[in-house]
């Protein structure tokens, strides 16, 4: 039996959710690390996405519901805080307009980025192995089979990369697509895309490496970039696949673990957005409220789910999440394990 290294899940992801006020300099608490990527979304209004890293630095986001560029000069985000965050004030009607509900969804990385040499394009790596989290940042050089040192020590089971210094899709693969010659748009409901073979020039990453190809997407010639890697780790994240059956007693996910969050993604049709849950928002089951982070519309009730002791159960015959025969792509992030890192004696087994 395989144990966790990770016995408080909430020390490596957590969500907040708080209520703006329209004052700058406002500072949230209560979410028990200092967090390297936070990803804000106005609930109330029909706000963008708001992402932020400490590689990047603050005040720079980028929009999941859209294809534009890293923004600068927005008074937005001001520091990442030992137990929170600092936000600004009033004209920051992303992250704290006043009135409106928001919520952010935190990850801890490796803190500052360091220099990391793996491969042929040298990266900034903030690097979390414990967490299985990474953010890396790169310049592209242009050429087909171009590698990049990721940090996490174990092949990623998913991988969401960003041009930042132009107007590009976000590129998103999942251990779970067809093969990594395929690929699904963060900002767009499309089915997976057959044309990820010039996105990560049809090679699988590695334990160390990310392979690149030509496009757009990865590898612009002097183009800037960032990629959030993501590796399983047992008790804490699950990366995987259900085909749904189009029945209120819908299909059954086994996670090993309470989700506290949750993203999911039909990958074999168009026209379905992703859809994001958390246990905050909806603290009891079932699950009925969600964000897409295609559109920028905020709660959306309706796509109901069970976030269950170890896993996750669809409640409605939407093909949003479960359609019969459909196929779904998931990360989940836990609320609590099932297993501990300390091995029971025989007697207690």
């Amino acid at each position: 039996m395989a144990y966790t290294t990770i016995n408080k899940p909430s020390d490596y992801f957590n969500t907040l959710i708080y209520t703006g006020d329209g004052t700058d300099n406002r500072s949230i608490t209560g979410l028990g690390f200092q967090p390297d990527f936070c990803w804000f979304k106005d609930r109330t209004g029909a706000n963008s996405h708001n992402l932020f890293d400490s590689v990047r630095g603050v005040n720079k986001p980028l929009i999941s519901n859209s294809t534009s560029a890293e923004l600068t000069g927005f008074n937005l985000f001001n520091s990442f805080d030992s137990d929170g965050f600092t936000i600004s004030g009033a004209t920051a009607d992303n992250t704290n307009f006043n009135g409106n509900n928001f919520v952010s969804w935190s990850w801890k990385a490796g803190g500052t980025g360091v220099s990391n040499t793996n491969g042929s394009i040298t990266s900034t790596v903030s690097a979390n192995t414990t967490a299985g989290f990474s953010i890396v940042t790169y310049t592209g050089n242009g050429s087909a089979g171009a590698t990049i040192g990721h940090g996490l020590g174990v092949k990623p089971s998913m991988m969401i990369v960003k041009r930042r210094d132009a107007v590009d899709s976000w590129g998103v693969w999942h251990k779970n697509l067809t093969s990594i010659n395929y690929y699904l748009r963060l900002d767009g409901n499309t089915a997976e895309d057959s044309g990820g073979s010039t996105i990560w020039n049809s090679t699988e990453p590695t334990s160390s490496l990310i392979t690149v190809g030509t496009s757009g997407y990865s590898n612009a010639s002097s183009g800037t970039y960032v990629n959030y890697c993501f590796a399983e780790k047992k008790g804490f994240s699950k990366f995987g696949s259900y085909t749904g059956n189009g029945s209120t007693d819908g299909t059954f996910v086994y996670t090993g673990f309470k989700p506290a969050y949750l993203i999911v993604k039909r990958t074999d049709t168009t026209g379905r957005d992703w859809q994001e849950f958390d246990n905050k928002i909806n603290p009891y089951n079932v699950a009925s409220i969600c964000l897409r982070p295609n559109v920028s519309n905020g709660d959306q009730v309706g796509n109901a789910m069970d976030l269950l002791s170890n896993g996750f159960k669809n409640r409605l015959t939407g093909g949003t999440v479960n359609a019969s025969g459909g196929t779904y792509i998931y990360m989940a992030f836990a609320e609590n394990p099932l297993v501990t890192s300390t091995k029971l004696p025989a007697t207690a087994r």
